[in-house]
């Protein structure tokens, strides 16, 4: 089971960045966008058969979960993409945007599998006994049809690329070579790094909460796993409406202040607290629970066996966690987490310059399926080992190194600036002299100037008498 779990993480850490340079060498993402959306198709197909496989079931499993973890690995191409396809002002809304259509994939995601479970054990079986679709298969074959639908939205007559960001560069600096401009800027390469080791810490702490949420909550307050998960849901779905909320928010609060110190003291600051807040100050030791016995004739739900598990150690020495603080350190935690991985982003986009960044969002992605990976193993190795002073503080921490030196080289945060800046008023789409909209207006262009600037669609609008 463990290595089913962590198949996923591990496969998009190791192929993000190969995505990322294979659509930097093409210089489309097109391609391999295909490609792994029709992969993504077939290890979905692949999931939802396993019934057909027989005793062999579990083993291609695990092959679908690492296919399905190699497709997923298409997200640096698109973060990539983004940095190219947005101007500096329109990329802190654009990464936010994408950011909120992942945590709407969260809640749909479990909503879906919902939605399916009337369907029960048996359900359906469809093309001669080649296709079951039952409460267990159902929501792999939802995969199999939006994954299909996405590869027709990215086909030629659909989805057009447009790499701006380099141009907005040339223009500004008045250059003629995009290539050359973006190659003129050189990224501080410690800069990149920090926010690469930022969003690790950042996502690990989130993974350790979502993976140990509902132990955690079952031992400290001896629920039964039907509460456990029933509440952990209530949360999540509380959670994910503030980050919504927070979202939204992200880009007016980058308008008032430095997008910078909106991660470090919005971001950062708040997880620090969450995080402190797990530190269990509770006046007594959690309830124990009896050690299972079969013989009792009792179910496993029964009140004598909820609480901390006899097998932890240390359960009776530390003290208990409380709900408040729990509900607390959660909640701070919906409104960190998304400020820190959107803000993350945007400006790890921004020190790199107009460069392609395919490879360099394939390691900030690598870095989070690390931590996706850690997470579990953490939670085996120190949690139920050393208990609950060993797992927060350590993670404690991990964000309070992360923001102090975060504090530290907040100038290596800003993005590189730009000399000899034109004047500039706007990036403005280029029409022909035959374009009605420009015979309207009388405007006169250029029959040389239209055609040597064509291609970029795009012209620097400068004070001119011509004009």
């Amino acid at each position: 089971m463990g290595l089913i779990v962590a198949a996923n993480p591990l496969a998009q850490m190791i192929f993000s960045p190969i995505f990322g340079w294979w659509g930097n060498k093409l210089g489309t993402i097109r391609l391999p966008l295909l490609i792994s959306l029709g992969l993504f198709t077939i290890a979905s197909a692949l999931y939802s058969s396993l019934e057909l496989v027989g005793d062999n079931a579990k083993y291609w499993m695990l092959i679908s979960r690492f296919l399905i973890g190699v497709s997923s690995a298409n997200i640096a191409l698109c973060r990539s993409y983004l940095s190219a396809a947005t101007r500096l002002s329109e990329r802190t809304h654009a990464v936010s945007m994408v950011s909120l259509a992942q945590v709407l994939g969260f809640i749909i995601g479990p909503g879906l599998q919902a939605l399916v479970t009337p369907l029960g054990r048996q359900g359906y079986i469809w093309l001669w006994g080649g296709m079951h679709v039952n409460m267990y298969t159902a929501s792999g074959w939802i995969n199999v049809l939006m994954s299909m639908s996405n590869f027709v939205m990215f086909l030629p007559f659909i989805f057009q690329e447009h790499k701006i960001a380099a141009r907005e560069i040339m223009v500004l600096q008045g250059g003629t070579s995009e290539r050359d401009t973006w190659k003129a800027i050189k990224p501080n390469y410690l800069s990149a790094w920090t926010l690469i080791v930022a969003f690790f810490v950042l996502v690990f702490n989130f993974v350790l909460l979502e993976t140990l949420g509902t132990s955690l909550t079952m031992d400290m307050f001896a629920w039964t796993n039907d509460e456990a998960l029933s509440y952990m849901g209530l949360c999540m779905a509380v959670a994910a409406i503030i980050s919504l909320v927070t979202f939204v928010l992200i880009e007016p609060m980058c308008k008032l202040f430095a997008e910078r110190f909106v991660l470090i003291w919005g971001g950062f600051s708040l997880m620090v607290i969450g995080r402190l807040l797990y530190i269990p100050w509770g006046p007594d030791p959690p309830k124990l629970a009896a050690a299972y016995n079969a013989s009792a004739n009792l179910s496993s739900s029964d009140p004598i066996y909820l609480g901390c598990p006899p097998t932890q150690n240390w359960c009776p020495d530390l003290p208990a966690l409380t709900l408040t603080q729990f509900i607390l350190g959660f909640a701070l935690t919906s409104v960190g987490y998304p400020i820190g991985v959107t803000l993350i982003q945007t400006i790890f986009s921004k020190v790199l310059g107009p460069r392609p960044q395919g490879v360099w969002m394939g390691m900030l992605t690598g870095a989070g399926c690390l931590s996706r990976v850690m997470g579990p193993v953490f939670v085996v190795s120190i949690y139920t080992r050393l208990g609950t002073y060993w797992t927060f503080g350590f993670t404690s921490v991990m964000m309070i190194v992360s923001m102090i030196w975060l504090l530290c080289s907040n100038r290596l945060l800003i993005p590189p600036t730009i000399d000899n800046l034109a004047k500039v008023v706007e990036l403005q789409e280029l029409h022909k002299p035959n374009d009605k909209s420009n015979a309207d207006a009388n405007l006169a262009i250029d029959d040389d100037a239209d055609e040597l600037l064509a291609p970029s669609k795009s012209i620097q609008i400068v004070n001119s008498s011509k004009t």
